[in-house]
């Protein structure tokens, strides 16, 4: 293998039960949107593009595909409002840019990207993250453009069971019967620079102005050469209150570990200590690529060393 071909990548779609996806149609509709996105991680790689050029390139088309949980397809909060988060991070220096609360940002990792690159800041929130946006030449996108039927229908659920459910529920059954829909994307190149990049629209019927850990530096979004790249998916709350992303990423520079021990040792904390919900993708500093998740199923696929393309569905 040759230097330029030493890249790995890594996308997730969501973790949960997903009992919801029970026919082998919508099933293989999930898998090769993951395929395909990874394919054009592929693609940036091998033209020069750098681990951050990967990342939000493949997040940008999550985000485009309404099956996900953030961009497009984005689920409604209790007003029947779009609300999105997004976060993207280089480990070269470990510049970040984060927004959250936005809604009419038809890819809101890129809009993260401009707060890391044009901006003094790290976060940007709500109007003031949507007048930054025109003031970089970012055009707004209509409300019509979010919404989908799913979308709709599983709002309307939600009222009627008086409860927020998160991404493809089955309230029938509660708990596990779900998805968390958060999308990401992680990537370390031949130069050896690593990148993380997460979105998402949320929770169903939350509060107006909840954000989770999506935007979250160290939460569900954390890259750093010396150690490791991590994006997370699963129920924010939880993630945030163990900063788990940073807490992997300290396993790997304190004890030593490789991306699938500090996986391991990452979920093991998480459950312990806040029984959490979802799970994470993992690329160490030498490209290994490891996944964890405490839920039944992840939908992730990836490429490590310039590999074959891998996805899996559970």
């Amino acid at each position: 293998m040759s230097q330029k071909d030493n890249y790995s990548i890594m996308v997730h779609g969501g973790a949960g039960a997903l009992d919801n996806v029970k026919d082998e149609k919508t099933a293989v509709r999930y898998i090769e949107s993951i395929r395909q996105i990874l394919e054009h991680g592929r693609e940036v790689m091998k033209l020069g593009g750098s681990a951050l050029q990967a990342v939000e390139a493949c997040a940008s088309l999550l985000e485009d595909d309404p099956v996900f949980n953030a961009g497009c397809g984005s689920v409604l909060n209790e007003q029947g409002k779009v609300e999105m988060d997004a976060g993207i991070m280089d480990g070269r220096d470990l510049s970040a840019g984060a927004i959250a609360s936005v809604s009419n940002i038809a890819n809101p990792v890129q809009l993260a990207r401009l707060v890391m690159t044009e901006s003094e800041h790290v976060m940007l929130i709500s109007e003031g993250a949507k007048r930054f946006a025109e003031h970089c030449g970012m055009d707004l996108t209509q409300d019509e453009y979010f919404l989908t039927p799913d979308r709709v229908e599983q709002l309307k659920e939600a009222k009627r069971s008086h409860k927020m459910i998160l991404d493809h529920d089955e309230t029938d059954t509660g708990g596990e019967d779900q998805k968390y829909g958060t999308i990401g994307a992680i990537a370390r190149d031949p130069s050896g620079n690593l990148a993380s990049a997460t979105s998402t629209g949320g929770i169903v019927n939350k509060r107006m102005g909840r954000v989770g850990d999506s935007p979250i530096v160290g939460s569900g979004v954390y890259a750093d050469n010396e150690t490791c790249a991590v994006s997370a998916t699963g129920y924010g709350e939880d993630f945030m209150r163990t900063v788990i992303s940073k807490t992997i990423s300290d396993f790997i520079f304190m004890k030593g570990m490789n991306a699938e021990e500090a996986t391991h040792a990452g979920i093991e904390y998480l459950s312990r200590k806040v029984k959490g919900r979802g799970g994470v993708i993992v690329i160490d500093n030498e490209g290994n690529c490891s996944s964890g998740f405490t839920t039944k199923k992840m939908i992730h696929g990836w490429i490590e060393k310039g590999g074959e393309t891998k996805v899996r569905f559970k």
